[in-house]
């Protein structure tokens, strides 16, 4: 086979590892090459589509053998949707490679001493996991090579964007992110739409009538759907939210609708309609509820969420005397899930809706020792906050993927706790603010919890104590 000289192919190229972001990592002439759908033990020709100083990026044009690792995937949209690209992985494997990352991330970018991390909590169930899923209604769907050739007559799609397109949209036969009813709803709605020949959003021109829909699931069996429209179309609406009630009546305990017509697809700042039942639904969690609006955040996998907070209360370790603070609070769940544990809890996040839920979830459950506080963090943990509120014995922090602001990172030394218990979604940003604490605490546990089966995603728990 030849090669082009800007755009070479690559034969016979075995894969040998797993990269942090989740592709595979082949070598060529000394340079890496990163490479998706792949798995270690594969021997595969690649196609380069980038090629820069230090590293390629290539695709899988050809198999010559298949590693003995490789399963088949269960999703017929597997290598185009996007999601659950490590689904041709066992979930052993899955496992192995996160538990790995979380040890490269601390000790490569941080350069941080630890002990020997916990064995990574695996998620009891790698299919059916999410409780929230957004599907996107569009005019620009994307074609298979098959439905090009039969010339496909509608474009319309309801799913998820295609990876590094922002208008097109993979139609969704069944995802397996989800439990039923969900893709029974998606499915009815999608018929039911083209049927009545409602105009589905363009992304390109920011126009057009059906826009999203939102389905929430909990582990009692309550069920949310709010539809998302592009145009305040009365009649339609009150027509598409009718069919919902009506074929699925007591399935969904909350049925509500949004009317966006801006041009980015954020909804915070817009009402929620209820149509018909609950404005709510709720988790449970032990002995305590939760409520969960449409605009609420909710740790995505409920039953692995429960087994995260259990290793937060067990690296805390809590004998009932302690003032603890809980940054990036969210709408209180670790808060309240720990305060039976300490004297008090005092929590702080960003997001003024997030506290509402926060202080109402507290209330419905009679916790009486926890507060909520709304602003940056930065601005927040002022020596006269902490003098009002205690100097705190333990403070878990759970900050988003970008971590936490070095003013953040220096307020929490200034608060000199005895124990930080740090949970992060992404273990490079983790690494970084813990090595700024290096000085004054120490690493003392490590667990990764996987959060996220069949995707690269790892979370991970470290708890610091103080030299």
């Amino acid at each position: 086979m030849g090669r082009k000289k800007n755009n070479p192919l690559l034969e016979k190229i075995v894969i040998q590892s797993i990269a942090a972001e989740g592709k595979a990592i082949a070598r060529f002439n000394d340079q890496v090459v990163f490479v998706p759908f792949v798995v270690p033990g594969d021997v595969v020709d690649l196609q380069v589509g980038k090629k820069r100083k230090k590293y390629m990026e290539a695709k899988a044009v050809h198999f010559h053998e298949y590693s003995t690792q490789r399963e088949i995937a269960f999703c017929k949209h597997y290598g185009t949707c996007g999601g659950c690209n490590w689904q041709i992985l066992p979930y052993t494997e899955q496992l192995n490679y996160k538990h790995q990352q979380v040890i490269d991330a601390l000790t490569r970018i941080g350069k941080l001493e630890i002990p020997e991390p916990e064995r990574i909590l695996g998620s009891a169930s790698t299919t059916q996991y999410r409780n929230k899923l957004e599907f996107t209604f569009s005019v620009h769907k994307w074609l298979s090579k098959k439905e090009m050739e039969l010339e496909a007559k509608s474009y319309n799609a309801l799913g998820f964007h295609i990876p590094g397109f922002f208008d097109k949209i993979i139609d969704v036969e069944h995802c397996y992110l989800q439990p039923e009813p969900s893709n029974e709803i998606r499915l009815a709605v999608r018929n039911f739409a083209l049927e009545k020949g409602y105009e589905f959003y363009n992304q390109r021109s920011n126009s057009g009538f059906l826009r999203n829909i939102i389905i929430r699931t909990s582990t009692t069996g309550e069920v949310m759907v709010i539809v998302i429209f592009g145009t305040d179309q009365t009649e339609a609406i009150q027509e598409v939210m009718k069919f919902l009630l009506e074929t699925f009546g007591s399935k969904i305990t909350s049925l509500q609708y949004i009317i966006n017509k801006k041009v980015n697809d954020s909804y915070s700042d817009l009402e929620s309609v209820i149509y018909s039942g609950q404005d709510c639904i709720y988790e449970q969690m032990e002995n305590l509820k939760f409520k969960i609006g449409p605009k609420s955040f909710y740790q995505t996998n409920s039953n692995q969420a429960y087994q995260l907070y259990l290793k937060v209360r067990d690296f805390a370790d809590l004998n009932g005397n302690e003032t603890v603070y809980d940054l990036y609070t969210g709408t209180g769940t670790i808060a309240c899930f720990i305060a039976g544990k300490a004297l008090k809890v005092i929590g702080v996040e960003y997001v003024d809706d997030a506290v509402k839920d926060a202080k109402y979830n507290a209330k419905m459950n009679n916790i009486n020792n926890v507060q909520f506080f709304a602003g940056d963090m930065k601005d927040v943990l002022t020596d006269d906050f902490v003098l009002t509120h205690g100097n705190p014995n333990v403070i878990i922090t759970d900050p988003p993927r970008a971590g936490m602001h070095p003013s953040v990172v220096e307020a929490i030394k200034k608060c000199d706790p005895e124990k930080i218990v740090y949970v992060s979604c992404n273990p490079a940003t983790q690494a970084r603010d813990i090595d700024l604490l290096k000085e004054v605490y120490k690493i003392t546990k490590v667990q990764p919890v996987d959060m996220f089966p069949h995707t690269h995603h790892v979370e991970n728990i470290v708890l610091l104590e103080k030299r």
